[in-house]
């Protein structure tokens, strides 16, 4: 595959998704903390989800950042537009910010936890052959 190729899958990719998290691993087995907890996060608020693991071929990662301008992963679209890393997500899932744009429920205070955790509980994310590996 060449590296057009990729860039135009990762393109489709998040044109066709409305939530999109590029991450290391998988929801199920995450290779990295950073993309457990952003995947915790979208799991914690039971939203579907597309995923894809960036991590087979090292130029998925390079042909990401070039569209994204963004160094770090994971990377969260959310309706086509960057949302952020790990940081950024956690951030707005602990004030209620990614329930709003994402239109789902904010956990009531007693039920949410301060900030995802790597193991918590996820919502199956909506299945994403990842031909790029």
């Amino acid at each position: 595959m060449t590296d057009t190729q990729i860039r135009d899958f990762l393109q489709q990719s998040i044109e066709e998704n409305r939530v999109m998290l590029f991450m290391k691993g998988t929801p199920d087995a995450p290779r990295c903390g950073f993309s457990a907890r952003t995947a915790a996060a979208l799991g914690a608020l039971g939203t579907p989800y597309a995923a894809l693991d960036i991590m087979p071929d090292p130029r998925i990662r390079q042909e990401l950042s070039a569209l994204s301008n963004w160094p770090t992963i994971p990377q969260l679209f959310v309706e086509g537009n960057l949302v952020g890393g790990c940081d950024i997500v956690t951030e707005m899932y602990e004030t209620g910010e990614l329930a709003e744009l994402l239109g789902v429920e904010q956990p009531a205070d007693e039920d949410m936890p301060a900030a995802p955790e790597a193991g918590a509980p996820q919502s199956a994310p909506l299945g994403l052959e990842n031909r790029l590996g």
